[in-house]
């Protein structure tokens, strides 16, 4: 159905409240006011405030150009719904909640998961907001906050723990949410994960087919799920290929560069050396790489190394690393459109995902 109508005149004139919807008005003659609103758009295209809104809400009864020239405005005005009165109308707040702990910025793995999170959101009425947590602190206060005050209407998680605590008490509470990770609990919920367990197998493989028979591995901290997945793909290979492990436990990929590299260094100047490493990290590649040519060494010929890599920069820049990609801006895909979906009542067991291995 139309939603204008032609009196005696040309110029049409809106259904609900007889005002002129001819030509938008110039933003030059827009009533004062610091924040564009509803009543902004009606008056630059001459609708009513009513037939604005249902527009923007794709109502039925609205046809398709009004429809288009309301979008066009609200982007050229720079219009937002008003969150406080969405939250009272609704219940809702249109918000999705990212919490990150800050090592993901160290290892390059927010922005590109903010930027896939954001493409699926940006055709929702959704908006994400991220909120950086130190691991030093209380992982499940920022997750209790977003519970206690109705901040958001779903969250996303990172860096599982097999008995996550955040994860039960999302579960205890019915509030949806995604994890970027598995856990061991026995609880079905939304994720999504990387194969990291056929990563690490993939790895030793490569390795042993380059020669490499003395290997070790530069792995999650013992605490993270995916610790887990990675030791056993890598302890498994070793036992098929029939190879020998140094041990290289003192560092893992959330300690500093600095101590990555020194504690590397060390190793390399010790007795037993290895001469292929399975890198848990592309960050942590780089203070390996560092340790390695302190100590005289080539990669390539004196060793190998395969490193798990959020990009393709460390490919470009030292292409004698072998690497395998992590796709953490398709894992931001998944999550925000898991969470979307359990906000929408699907169940948690049908949001579940996992990515392989990508050379």
């Amino acid at each position: 159905m139309d939603d204008t109508k032609r009196t005696g005149g040309s110029t049409p004139v809106s259904a609900e409240t007889g005002a002129q919807t001819g030509s938008a008005r110039p933003a030059s003659s827009l009533p004062a006011n610091d924040r564009p609103t509803l009543k902004t758009i009606a008056f630059m295209t001459g609708l009513g405030i009513t037939t604005v809104s249902r527009a923007l809400k794709d109502a039925p009864d609205i046809g398709a150009e009004t429809k288009e020239r309301v979008r066009l405005v609200a982007r050229q005005v720079g219009y937002q719904p008003n969150r406080a009165g969405v939250r009272l109308r609704t219940g809702k707040t249109n918000v999705i909640s990212l919490v990150l702990s800050l090592e993901e910025e160290i290892m390059g793995l927010t922005s590109p998961i903010v930027v896939g999170i954001s493409e699926v959101l940006a055709a929702t009425p959704y908006h994400l907001v991220v909120t950086p947590y130190s691991p030093s602190r209380d992982a499940l206060a920022p997750v209790r906050y977003v519970l206690d005050t109705g901040a958001a209407d779903g969250v996303i998680i990172s860096r599982t723990e097999p008995k996550d605590a955040r994860v039960a008490l999302m579960l205890e509470r019915n509030f949806p949410f995604a994890t970027h990770g598995r856990t061991e609990m026995g609880l079905a919920h939304p994720y999504h994960d990387y194969d990291n367990e056929g990563f690490a197998y993939a790895a030793v493989r490569t390795l042993v087919e380059r020669g490499r028979r003395r290997l070790t591995l530069l792995q999650p901290p013992p605490h993270l799920t995916f610790h887990r997945h990675m030791r056993h793909g890598f302890e498994r290979a070793v036992r098929d290929f029939g190879v020998e492990t140094v041990p290289f436990d003192d560092v893992d990929i959330d300690h500093s560069l600095i101590d990555i590299r020194a504690a590397f260094e060390t190793l390399l100047r010790g007795g037993v050396v290895p001469d292929g490493i399975v890198s848990g990290s592309g960050a942590g590649t780089i203070a390996l790489i560092a340790a390695i040519e302190a100590t005289g060494r080539k990669i390539g010929q004196d060793l190998d190394v395969v490193s798990k890599v959020p990009s393709d920069f460390l490919g470009w820049l030292r292409p004698e690393v072998i690497t395998m990609k992590e796709d953490i801006r398709h894992a931001g895909h998944e999550l925000a459109k898991a969470v979307l979906a359990r906000i929408a009542g699907k169940p948690a067991e049908e949001l579940q995902s996992l990515s392989g291995v990508d050379r």
